[in-house]
C-alpha cells in the first residue's frame, strides 16, 4: 500500500529534510525539527503525490487516503490527549499547504479547524477563557468561509468593523467575550444568507473541505503567477500539513511571531523579527495590527514604545534565541522561523531557508564561509545569478536633495522612482506603456497593504509602498524575494483608492505623480531624485572573485559605445564579444552619409559616402581598443536590414537629396525599390558586403587603422576579431574575408605595422550551423548569434511573436520563451552540431555566444555543457554571467 500520510511529533518523525520533494518544504522541515527534539506540535503530512493524483483523477483522492488520515489524527490525539470532534476535550488542528519551493502567501491556510457550536464551549471551559474560545471560532469561520466556502473575506471584515464602531473600539483585542459571541452569530448568519445553508458543524467534513481547498489552491491565479515568475514547475504539486493547534491568542502570556536568524535586508548576524501578544499567526503578516520587535536592540533602534519579546518574556526569548541558533547550525543557512507562545510555552511552527535581499544573501554567504560553516563553492552556488540584477542599477545619490514626505519601515533595500498607481491592474496597465525614450514606464505600487492577489502588479512595479504592515508583512517578504525596493508601514500616508489620491501633511498626490522610495531607509520622497551607478565592492566583489576562481568560460560584453565599454570593464568583462557597427550609424552626424551610401546609383557614389563615414568608424573603433587595453574586441560588420536606415519622411528624403545633389523624387523611387516585405530575411548581413564590397572594405580599413593607432597610443597589443554576419556557408564567408584580408595587408603596407587580427563569423542560420565544418576551414572563430538562430530555427519573428508565443508557454507546448532561454532541443542542437563540426576541422577554434542568451543563467549552463569558450552579454549582466558560469562549472563537476 502506498504511504500517502507521514506523521511527526513527540520527538520523532516518519519523514526528514531529505524528503522535501515528497513532503514539501514545510512538511520536511516540521519532520526534521521534531526529529531533533524541538518543541513542534504533532501532526501529519499528506504528500505531494496526493496532489498529483488529485489533478490527474478529476480532483479525487486515492482510495486509502481516508483511512491513513484517520490514523494520522489518532497519532495527534495520542500525543496531545485530545480527541478530534470530542464535545468535552476537543482537538483543534491547522491545515496548511507546503510546496517543495517556498511560495509565501500564495496558497491557502485554515486555522482552528474542529470548532463548532459544541466544541467552542468545551474549549472555553478547558481554558477557562471564553473570550479566547470565541475569538478562535470567529477566526475559523472567516478563514474557512473565505477559503473553503467562497464567502469573500471582506464580508466578514465589514461585520467586524461595524461591531468595533458600535462598541467604540479600534482594535480586535478590545472586544470582550460577549462581543465575540455576538460576532460569531453574525458570521454564521451571513454564511447561511450567502450560501443558503448553515456553516458546517461536522469537524470531519470541515477537515476534508480544508484539505480539498489547500490542494485546489495549488492552481489558484496567484499561485500560478508566482510559479511562473519564479520558474516553479506545476507538476511539483503541494503537500498538506495537518497539525495540532497551539494558541497565541489565549491572553497576555501568549503570543505569535515571525523571525529570521539574520537580518534579511542587510545580512547582519542578529535576530530579526516581530511578534504580537494575544494573536494568531495571520495577524503578524496581514498588517492588521502593528507588531513589536523581538529584541531590545531592534526596539531601541526603531524607537518603538511597546516592549520587545526579550523584555516581556525573557525566558521564552532565551529559549527561542537558542532554538534559532540550533536551527541555523543544523541547516547551515539563515532560517525563517514561525513560532507561537501558548501560556508561556514556546512552540516552533516552521523553519525554512529565509527569503532575503540579494545584498543580504551575499553577505550571509560570505560570512558563513568566514565562519567556516560552508565552502567558497557552496557560497557561490547559493546566490541566484539573476538576483544580482537588483545590485547592478542606480541607487539614490547620497548628495541629492530629498523632499521627504513620509518615513516607513525599510522593508526591502534599494531605491525606485516612478508614477503612483493604486492597484495591481493599474500597475500592469501603466507599466505596459512606453516613455519618451521608448522604455517601459516605471510605477510605484501604493497600497494600504498588499495581498497575494497583487502578485502580478508587484512584478511589473519598480517598487512597493504600503501604509500598513511590518517588516515581515506580505509586501516586505514578496518584495525582498523579487528584489524590489519596498517601504512598508508608512502610517502617516492616507490612501483614498476610489478617489485615486495619496495624502500626507496636507499635500495631495494623484495617480501618475512621480515619487521615489528608498527601501534601505524607509523614506518616501516627492518627485524623482538623482541616482548613482553601482560598484562591485565589499562582499559582492569577494563572492564574484570566488566565482572567477571557479568558472572555466570567459565573460565578454556586447558594447559599441565608450560608456558601455567602460561599464563592461567595471563589471569585470574580459573583452568585447559583440560590437554592432550599425548602432554607430544612427547619430545625426552620420545618418545622412549612411543614407547617401545606400541610395547611391553606383560604386563611385557609395565610395564617396563611405569616405565620409570612415573617420567616424575609425574613431569609434579606436575608442573601444583603447578602453579595452589589449583585451579581445569582436567587431561585427554592418548587419541590419537596409529599411532601418532608409529615409521615409519628405523631410528626410529632401535632406539626403541635398547632401547628394540628387533629385528628391528619384531618391524616393530608389528607397521604394529597396523596401522589403520581410527585412529579417532580406538584404542584410554579409549580403550587403557581397552586393557592395566597398562597405566591408571601408569598415575593415577603419578597424585596422584604429588598431594601429590605438596600439601606438596605449602601448598595448590590440587583439581585434572581425566578424562576418549572416553567412550561409563557406563561399560567402570567403568572399567577404578576402576583402578584409586585403584591407589588412594594405594598412600594414601603409603604416609599416603588423596587425594582429582574426576573421570569423556569426553562426545565426541553420544552414551555417550544418556547414560549420566547411566554414571552419577558413574561419578562425564562431560566435553564435542565438537571437537570429532562434528566429530562423523556429521560424518565429521575435518582433511579431508576442500575440502567440505566450500561448505556447502557457499550454506547455514550449517549456519557456525561447528568446529568453535557449531552446536546447532545437536551437541548442544546432549549436552543438556547429561546435562539433567546427572543432573537427579546427580543433582550437574559438567558440562564443553573443545573443541575448549570453546573459541568461540557464543558457549559460548550456554553453558550459557544450564547451564554449566565452559568453557575451550586455554590460550590466556581466556579473550575472560571471556567477552563472561558475555555477555551471560546479554543476559540470557534479558539485
Amino acid at each position: 500500500m502506498t504511504k500517502w500520510v507521514l506523521t511527526f511529533g513527540g520527538g520523532k518523525a516518519e519523514g526528514s529534510a531529505a524528503m522535501r520533494d515528497l513532503l514539501g518544504g514545510k512538511g520536511a522541515n516540521l519532520a526534521e525539527m521534531a526529529a531533533i527534539g524541538l518543541p513542534v506540535p504533532p501532526g501529519f503530512t499528506i504528500t505531494t503525490e496526493v496532489c498529483t493524483h488529485f489533478y490527474a483523477n478529476g480532483r479525487s483522492y486515492p482510495a486509502e487516503l481516508e483511512q491513513q488520515v484517520a490514523k494520522g489524527l489518532e497519532h495527534i490525539e495520542a500525543i496531545t490527549g485530545r480527541k478530534f470532534g470530542d464535545a468535552e476535550n476537543p482537538l483543534l488542528v491547522s491545515v496548511r499547504s507546503g510546496s517543495r519551493a517556498s511560495m509565501p502567501g500564495m496558497m491557502d491556510t485554515i486555522l482552528n479547524l474542529g470548532l463548532n457550536d459544541r466544541t467552542v464551549e468545551a474549549i472555553a471551559a478547558g481554558a477557562d477563557n471564553r473570550r479566547f474560545a470565541y475569538d478562535s471560532y470567529r477566526r475559523f469561520i472567516q478563514m474557512y468561509g473565505d477559503v473553503v466556502l467562497g464567502v469573500d473575506h471582506y464580508v466578514f471584515e465589514e461585520i467586524l468593523e461595524a461591531l468595533k464602531e458600535e462598541k467604540g473600539v479600534t482594535e480586535d483585542t478590545e472586544l470582550d467575550a460577549e462581543d465575540l459571541v455576538a460576532l460569531v452569530a453574525s458570521y454564521k448568519a451571513k454564511v447561511e444568507e450567502e450560501l443558503g445553508e448553515p456553516f458546517p458543524q461536522d469537524p470531519k467534513a470541515q477537515l476534508w473541505g480544508a484539505i480539498g481547498a489547500v490542494f485546489s489552491s495549488w492552481m489558484n491565479a496567484r499561485a500560478i503567477t508566482y510559479r511562473k515568475l519564479n520558474h516553479i514547475p506545476e507538476d511539483w504539486g503541494t503537500a498538506v500539513n495537518v497539525q495540532a493547534m497551539v494558541f497565541g491568542n489565549m491572553g497576555e502570556t501568549s503570543a505569535t511571531g515571525v523571525a529570521f536568524t539574520r537580518d534579511p535586508s542587510t545580512g547582519a548576524n542578529r535576530l530579526y523579527g516581530e511578534f504580537l501578544v494575544n494573536a494568531q499567526g495571520e495577524d503578524v503578516v496581514a498588517g492588521i495590527r502593528t507588531p513589536q520587535p523581538i529584541t531590545e536592540a531592534a526596539r531601541e533602534e526603531g524607537k518603538v514604545d511597546a516592549p520587545s519579546l526579550e523584555a516581556r518574556m525573557p525566558e521564552v526569548f532565551a529559549e527561542f534565541r537558542e532554538t534559532a541558533r540550533k536551527l541555523e547550525a543544523h541547516y547551515r543557512d539563515m532560517q525563517d522561523l514561525e513560532f507561537t507562545v501558548e501560556n508561556g510555552k514556546l512552540w516552533m511552527l516552521q523553519a525554512r531557508s529565509g527569503k532575503r535581499a540579494t545584498k543580504a544573501a551575499i553577505k550571509i554567504a560570505v560570512d558563513f564561509v568566514k565562519e567556516g560553516v560552508i565552502t567558497k563553492e557552496e557560497a557561490v552556488a547559493r546566490i541566484e545569478p539573476a538576483s544580482l540584477d537588483q545590485l547592478l542599477h542606480p541607487t539614490i545619490d547620497p548628495k541629492a536633495e530629498r523632499k521627504i514626505i513620509a518615513t516607513g519601515l525599510p522593508a526591502s533595500p534599494g531605491a525606485a522612482q516612478g508614477e503612483i498607481v493604486f492597484s495591481s491592474e493599474a500597475a500592469e496597465e501603466v507599466a505596459g506603456r512606453l516613455d519618451e525614450d521608448k522604455k517601459r514606464k516605471a510605477v510605484i505600487l501604493v497600497r494600504a497593504e498588499t495581498s497575494p492577489e497583487d502578485i502580478s502588479g508587484m512584478h511589473v512595479s519598480a517598487g512597493i509602498l504600503t501604509t500598513r504592515g511590518g517588516m515581515t508583512s506580505h509586501a516586505a517578504v514578496v518584495a525582498r524575494g523579487m528584489g524590489k525596493p519596498c517601504v512598508s508601514g508608512a502610517g502617516s500616508l492616507r490612501i483614498d483608492e476610489k478617489a485615486g489620491t495619496l495624502t500626507v501633511g496636507g499635500k495631495v498626490f494623484r495617480a501618475g505623480d512621480v515619487i521615489t522610495i528608498d527601501g534601505s531607509t524607509g523614506q518616501v520622497i516627492d518627485g524623482a531624485v538623482a541616482m548613482i551607478e553601482p560598484e562591485l565592492s565589499g562582499d559582492f566583489a569577494t563572492l564574484i572573485g570566488w566565482a572567477d576562481e571557479i568558472r572555466r568560460m570567459k565573460i565578454r560584453a556586447n558594447a559599441e559605445t565608450p560608456d558601455d565599454a567602460r561599464a563592461a570593464l567595471n563589471f569585470g568583462a574580459e573583452g568585447i564579444g559583440l560590437a554592432r557597427t550599425e548602432h554607430m550609424f544612427f547619430d545625426e552626424a552620420r545618418i545622412v552619409a549612411v543614407r547617401e551610401m545606400i541610395l547611391a546609383d553606383d560604386e563611385a557614389g557609395r565610395r564617396k559616402a563611405l569616405a565620409k563615414l570612415l573617420p567616424f568608424q575609425k574613431a569609434d573603433f579606436r575608442d573601444l581598443f583603447e578602453i579595452m587595453k589589449g583585451l579581445p574586441v569582436t567587431i561585427r560588420l554592418l548587419d541590419p536590414p537596409l529599411h532601418e536606415f532608409l529615409p521615409h519622411s519628405d523631410e528626410d528624403i529632401a535632406e539626403v537629396a541635398a547632401a547628394m545633389g540628387a533629385d528628391s523624387e528619384k531618391l524616393r523611387g530608389r528607397a521604394q525599390e529597396l523596401a522589403e516585405f520581410n527585412p529579417m530575411l532580406g538584404f542584410r548581413g554579409c549580403r550587403l558586403a557581397i552586393a557592395f564590397p566597398e562597405i566591408a572594405e571601408m569598415q575593415a580599413r577603419a578597424i585596422f587603422e584604429a588598431a594601429v593607432e590605438a596600439e601606438r597610443t596605449t602601448g598595448e597589443a590590440v587583439t581585434c576579431e572581425v566578424m562576418v554576419p549572416l553567412v550561409v556557408g563557406r563561399p560567402d564567408f570567403d568572399f567577404v574575408k578576402a576583402r578584409i584580408d586585403a584591407m589588412a595587408k594594405a594598412v600594414e603596407e601603409e603604416t609599416g605595422a603588423k596587425i594582429k587580427y582574426q576573421v570569423g563569423t556569426m553562426i545565426e542560420l541553420p544552414r551555417a550551423a550544418l556547414r560549420a565544418g566547411d566554414i571552419a576551414e577558413t574561419a578562425e572563430f564562431f560566435s553564435f548569434g542565438t537571437n537570429d538562430l532562434t528566429q530562423t530555427g523556429l521560424g518565429v519573428s521575435r518582433d511579431d511573436a508576442a500575440p502567440f508565443l505566450g500561448h505556447y508557454v502557457q499550454k506547455k507546448l514550449l517549456p519557456f520563451d525561447p528568446f529568453v532561454t535557449i531552446d536546447r532541443e532545437g536551437v541548442g542542437e544546432l549549436v552543438e552540431i556547429a561546435a562539433e563540426r567546427g572543432r573537427a576541422v579546427r580543433p582550437k577554434i574559438k567558440l562564443g555566444i553573443c545573443g541575448e542568451h549570453g546573459g541568461d543563467p540557464a543558457s549559460i549552463e548550456f554553453c558550459e555543457a557544450v564547451g564554449l569558450d566565452y559568453v557575451s552579454c550586455s554590460p550590466f549582466r556581466v556579473p550575472i554571467a560571471r556567477l552563472a558560469a561558475a555555477q555551471a562549472t560546479l554543476k559540470a563537476r557534479g558539485k
